[in-house]
C-alpha cells in the first residue's frame, strides 16, 4: 500500500500544476473504477494470434480485486489531446509463466498473491470531435510508467485504446484497454515485470468550467458572464422578456417591439412610448406622436380649436371676421363694420357719400365776417359727424372759400379758419385728427358769380374732398 500512496500523492501534485483543459469548458477529468491485470498471457504468446486470442478470457487470466483499484487525473491540451497521470493498485493471483513451445499451452499459476501498483503518464487523443458526436468518444493513448510486482519494479512503454459513453455532459462510462511493453529479460515473478495488459472500467468526471453567473452557459461562450442570462443571447439578459437581450434593447425594463429597439408603443402609432410626447393617443411622428384631428399642423392638446383648421398664430383656431365682410378681423382696418376687401375691410366712400356730405358742408352758417358757427348749423355739423364715422378708415380735407367782398388777405384768413373751426368740430366730436386737415382758398375759387347776394352765398362755402 505504500506504493499506491505515492502514487495518489503524484496524482495530486499533478492536478495542481497542470493548466490545460480537458475539453473547451471543463478544465478536469478524473476518473474512478476498477482494473484488471490480465497474467501475462500476452506477452507469454509467441504467435501475434495467441496473444489476443484469449483477449477477453478474465476467468482464466485476469486480476481484479472488488473495488475501486484506478484512479486517473487529466486535463485538455488542445487538438482533441489531453494529458494525464493514473495511479492502480491489484493483486496478482493468476500468471502466465516463461513462454512454452507447445502452441496454444499457457499454463497459469498463482505467483503468491503479488501485490501490483502502477503509476501511469498518459497522452490520449479523442475522437469525439472527429466523429460529431456528443455521446460516444472513442480514444487512443501512448504513455509510460512504472510498475511494482512483489519485489520487482520496471519501466513500461505504454499504448492502447478507449471508449468513453458520456451520460450527461460532465459524467461518462469509460472502458480502456492498455499494453505495457517491459524490456525486463525474464518473466520471473519478484524478480522481472512482464509485458502485460491492463483494462479499466469506471466513471469518468469532468469539472472546472466556471459559470460565474449561474446561467447554465461557461464564462468562455458567455458574452455576459457576470449576469444571468439566456442561452438564445450567449449568455446575455432579456429583463423584460420582449426577445431583445438588454444591450441591444433600448428600453430593457419594458416590453417592446422589435422595430423600436425593443420600447413599448401603447397607442400603436410607430412611435416609442420614451420618445412620444402623446403615448396613450394615436398621433403623427411629425408632431412627436401627438393627434391633429383638424389636419392644421397645431397638436389637438395645443390647438384651442381641435376640429376647425386655424393657424398656430391664433392657437390653432380660425381668425374671426366680426362684420362678415370676408376681410378677416387681423386684417380689417375696420374690424367692426362692414367694408370691402379692395379698401382693407373698410367701407369704400363713394360718390355718393361724398355728395351728402358736401351738401351738408354747403348748409354750414358762420357768423358774419367770423369763423364761429350760427345756431341752426350744430345739427349740420352733428350729421357730418355720423357719416365720417361709418368711414373710418378714410381720411378728408376741408376746403374753405369766401366771397369777393373785401380785401383778399383777409378774406384768405377767414376761408382758413372757417374750415379749420369745421375740422376742429369733428375732431372734438370723435373723428380722429389725422383723418383731417383743412386749408383755405380765399376768394380765389368762386363757383358762382360775385355780383348777386346769390351768388356770393353760393361762394361762401366749406368743401369736404376724400383723400386717396
Amino acid at each position: 500500500m505504500k506504493h499506491l500512496k505515492k502514487v495518489l500523492v503524484a496524482l495530486i501534485m499533478f492536478a495542481g500544476i497542470t493548466s490545460q483543459a480537458q475539453d473547451s469548458n471543463n478544465k478536469w477529468a478524473i476518473s474512478f473504477g476498477a482494473n484488471a491485470v490480465d497474467g501475462g498471457r500476452v506477452s507469454a504468446a509467441s504467435k501475434f494470434s495467441d496473444q489476443f486470442s484469449q483477449y477477453f478470457d478474465a476467468q482464466d487470466y485476469w486480476n481484479i480485486i472488488p473495488s475501486v483499484s484506478a484512479v486517473n487525473v487529466s486535463r485538455y491540451v488542445g487538438d482533441g489531446f489531453s494529458f494525464g497521470v493514473t495511479g492502480s493498485v491489484n493483486k496478482i493471483t493468476r500468471f502466465v509463466g516463461e513462454r512454452l513451445t507447445i502452441p496454444g499451452d499457457y499454463p497459469v499459476t498463482n505467483p503468491g498473491d503479488l501485490s501490483y501498483y502502477a503509476a501511469d503518464a498518459v497522452v490520449k487523443y479523442s475522437f469525439m470531435n472527429a466523429i460529431k458526436s456528443k455521446v460516444i468518444d472513442p480514444s487512443i493513448h501512448v504513455g509510460g510508467g512504472y510498475t511494482w510486482l512483489g519485489d520487482a519494479s520496471a519501466g513500461t512503454v505504454n499504448g492502447g485504446l478507449g471508449l468513453t459513453l458520456w451520460f450527461t455532459e460532465n459524467v461518462g462510462l469509460t472502458f480502456q484497454s492498455t499494453y505495457k511493453h517491459s524490456f525486463d529479460d525474464t518473466r520471473t515473478p519478484n524478480v522481472d515485470v512482464a509485458s502485460h495488459m491492463q483494462h479499466f472500467a469506471g466513471l469518468t468526471f469532468k469539472f472546472g468550467a466556471s459559470d460565474r453567473d449561474g446561467d447554465g452557459i461557461y464564462d468562455k461562450d458567455d458574452a455576459c458572464p457576470d449576469v444571468a442570462g439566456l442561452k438564445e443571447f450567449k449568455g446575455c439578459p432579456d429583463t423584460d422578456k420582449d426577445g431583445i437581450e438588454d444591450s441591444k434593447d433600448a428600453c430593457p425594463t419594458e416590453f417592446g417591439l422589435a422595430e423600436l429597439n425593443g420600447c413599448p408603443d401603447r397607442d400603436g402609432d410607430g412611435i416609442a412610448d420614451k420618445d412620444d410626447a402623446c403615448p396613450d393617443v394615436f398621433g403623427l411622428k411629425a408632431l412627436n406622436g401627438c393627434p391633429d384631428t383638424d389636419g392644421d399642423g397645431i397638436t389637438d392638446k395645443d390647438d384651442k380649436c381641435p376640429t376647425v383648421k386655424g393657424p398656430k398664430e391664433n392657437a390653432g383656431c380660425p381668425w374671426p371676421d366680426r362684420d362678415g365682410d370676408s376681410v378677416l378681423d387681423k386684417d380689417d382696418k375696420c374690424p367692426d363694420v362692414k367694408g370691402t376687401v379692395a379698401n382693407n375691410g373698410c367701407p369704400e366712400v363713394t360718390d355718393e357719400v361724398m355728395k351728402r356730405l358736401n351738401d351738408y358742408a354747403k348748409t354750414i352758417l358762420f357768423d358774419s365776417g367770423k369763423a364761429s358757427f350760427q345756431k341752426q348749423t350744430y345739427p349740420v355739423l352733428e350729421a357730418m359727424v355720423a357719416i365720417l364715422k361709418e368711414y373710418p378708415n378714410s381720411t378728408f380735407s376741408l376746403e374753405g372759400h369766401t366771397d369777393s367782398d373785401g380785401k383778399d388777405a383777409a378774406n384768405q384768413t377767414l376761408s382758413e379758419n372757417r374750415a379749420g373751426a369745421v375740422k376742429d368740430y369733428l375732431i372734438a366730436n370723435g373723428i380722429s385728427s389725422s383723418r383731417l386737415s383743412s386749408k383755405g382758398f380765399g376768394e380765389s375759387m368762386p363757383i358762382d358769380s360775385n355780383k348777386t347776394k346769390a351768388g356770393k352765398a353760393n361762394n361762401r362755402r366749406v368743401e369736404v374732398k376724400l383723400i386717396k
